[in-house]
């Protein structure tokens, strides 16, 4: 393990070594790691501190945004002094701050189309927390296309989810339309801590994905109704019509 870790690392990750599913095999897979965080928001946010904080060799967070006092109900990456930042660059800085082992790239752009390709190079997880249908399909198609595993998390009101999705099924074969009646955040309201709640979920479907511990979402999704305190699991079935992954 010294040839690994610094004697820095071992410490700070000393949680991690001695549990039986992660151990230094874990630790180092998580090293090695690429992850791409595609919305840097209520979701993203939580997810990057606990992605940085485990270890996670290489960060990227794409967002075109910058922040703004609303934000801060929520995104507890950012601090008030954030007001008007570019929101990749101050999380970028509050992650290196958080854990100088990992190397954060700060990605102030749009995910589309069009960008997807050099946004997925070299990355083997990515995390999409985005509240934009059309992001949400073309950040689908790109991982259903380069074989990348996806996790997905969405929040409103005081519901959330979070799903794996792979090549089958795919996010497209959950939702295979945009949604006409589709709702915002910003128009119905989200309850802060609830973006920690599905944050941290996607983090840690991140840390199994990658270390290979337990059972993760793949191919299911878990629903959160934080009013009623209770959790369901259903299955997602992949979708033969799917316009992404299904059989022509």
């Amino acid at each position: 393990m010294g040839a690994q870790f610094t004697d820095d690392e071992i410490e700070r990750y000393a949680r991690h070594l001695v549990l039986r599913e992660v151990g230094g095999p874990g630790q180092q897979k998580l090293k090695a790691a690429t992850v791409l965080i595609v919305g840097a928001g209520g979701l993203g946010a939580p997810a990057a501190l606990y992605l940085a904080a485990a270890g996670v060799g290489s960060i990227r967070i794409v967002d075109p945004d910058v922040v703004d006092l609303s934000n801060l109900q929520r995104q507890i990456i950012y601090a008030g002094a954030d007001r008007g930042r570019s929101k990749v660059d101050a999380s970028a800085e509050r992650l290196q701050g958080l854990n100088s082992n990992v190397a954060v790239t700060a990605l102030n752009q749009a995910f589309d189309d069009t960008t997807a390709d050099a946004l997925l190079d070299g990355v083997d997880l990515v995390l999409d927390g985005t509240d934009n249908f059309a992001v949400r399909f073309s950040v689908n198609a790109a991982c259903v296309q380069h074989g990348i595993p996806l996790v997905s998390g969405a929040i409103g009101r005081w519901t959330g989810q979070v799903g794996v999705f792979g090549r089958k099924p795919c996010y497209r074969c959950l939702v295979p339309e945009i949604p006409p009646d589709a709702e915002t955040c910003a128009a119905v309201g989200v309850i802060g801590a609830l973006a920690g709640v599905i944050g941290s979920m996607m983090a840690l479907e991140a840390i199994k994905l990658i270390t290979g511990a337990g059972e993760t979402l793949s191919g299911r999704l878990l629903i959160y109704d934080a009013l009623a305190a209770e959790t369901r699991t259903v299955r997602v079935a992949g979708d033969p019509d799917c316009p992404v992954c299904g059989q022509a």
